[in-house]
């Protein structure tokens, strides 16, 4: 017996892409910094929040790359004055990620407390009736 992958299931014409969707997200499922929250705030309205204290917003960027949320962190170099005791909150860079499905749009973001909120939407289409003329040769 053949195994079917999405892009070759015989009743999903021009889904070739979702298999390349599906390992991308299994990569990123893995990263574990910093922790998040996924939330339905509304009907088609969706907000990420992400745990990034000690991060002010001019060390974070946003960008969607190729239909990809992607959150990038990068502290400023702690200038060496301080000496540390104990140091038990790490200052490192981070890069989290999240497949965006067509349609959906970053609404915005905000840093509150240390928590960077990021509001999605998705645009409900219209729903379209196609009639299609059936030609005789």
């Amino acid at each position: 017996m053949t195994k079917l992958t999405f892009g070759a299931h015989p009743y999903l014409l021009g889904f070739e892409q979702l298999e390349r969707l599906v390992e991308r997200t299994a990569k990123t499922a893995s990263e574990g910094y910093p922790p998040f929250n996924i939330e339905a705030v509304a009907e088609n309205v969706y907000r990420i929040t992400l745990a990034v204290a000690g991060f002010r917003d001019e060390d974070l960027a946003i960008t969607v790359e190729d239909r990809q949320l992607v959150i990038r962190g990068r502290q400023a170099e702690d200038s060496g004055e301080r000496v540390f005791l104990h140091r038990g909150i790490a200052a490192r860079a981070f890069q989290r990620s999240f497949v965006l499905a067509d349609g959906v749009e970053v609404a915005g973001a905000n840093l509150d407390h240390g928590l960077l909120n990021i509001d999605l939407r998705r645009a409900v289409p219209e729903t379209v009736v196609q009639t299609i003329r059936i030609g005789r040769k």
